[in-house]
């Protein structure tokens, strides 16, 4: 099963193409095709995975800097990093149902009217109270694990560093069952 972990996380650290793409989002690892800002570039959201310099100001790991549809930047030459691209006309997202539980109280990094960028961070052994998340990107900075229960259901699963994911909607309960703390970056979609 670890060899299989490997494997995958090297597929995403050499893949040429996007990471991930869907209806919302492109994102790429230490490229950054839009940088350039074209017509078919929405926001950008960069994310250092390491020591990286973006236009003049180092950044470390965890660190992000949002770009607007149109701003250009330089792309650093060398070091760990994401662009993650959120694509202009993009779905909607749906409003949660009345009596849904708010979003937890995470740090917000960002925030516009059509998405935040906000970090989560949960102790070894925290337990989160019942809240809900709208569609949004995961990015997972630490190797630990997380138990989560989803209406009647329960599922734990290891949070691989550098690993980029699109999750749904959802309300659930979230528990830190690894031995680190969870750090991860989410840029979560606003209805």
């Amino acid at each position: 099963m670890r060899l299989l972990l490997v494997a995958l996380l090297f597929a995403q650290m050499t893949h040429a193409g996007p990471l991930l793409e869907n209806e919302f989002v492109q994102v790429f690892r230490n490229a950054a095709p839009c940088a350039s800002a074209a017509p078919s570039c929405g926001d950008r959201v960069f994310v250092a995975l390491g020591p990286v310099e973006l236009s003049g100001k180092k950044m470390e790991r965890g660190d992000i800097r949002v770009f607007k549809a149109g701003e250009p930047y330089s792309a650093p030459s060398n070091g760990e990093f994401l662009e993650v691209i959120i694509k202009p006309g993009h779905p909607k997202v749906s409003t949660p149902a009345a009596g849904t539980p708010p979003p937890p109280g995470n740090k917000v990094l960002y925030d516009s009217k059509n998405f935040t960028v906000f970090e989560e961070k949960m102790q070894v052994g925290e337990k989160s109270v019942e809240h809900s998340h709208n569609q949004r990107v995961a990015i997972f900075l630490n190797r630990t694990f997380v138990q989560q229960w989803t209406g009647g259901s329960e599922e734990t699963r290891e949070l691989v560093p550098d690993t980029v994911s699109f999750r749904p909607a959802v309300v659930h309960t979230s528990k830190d069952a690894g031995k680190i703390p969870i750090r991860n970056l989410l840029i979560e979609f606003k209805p």
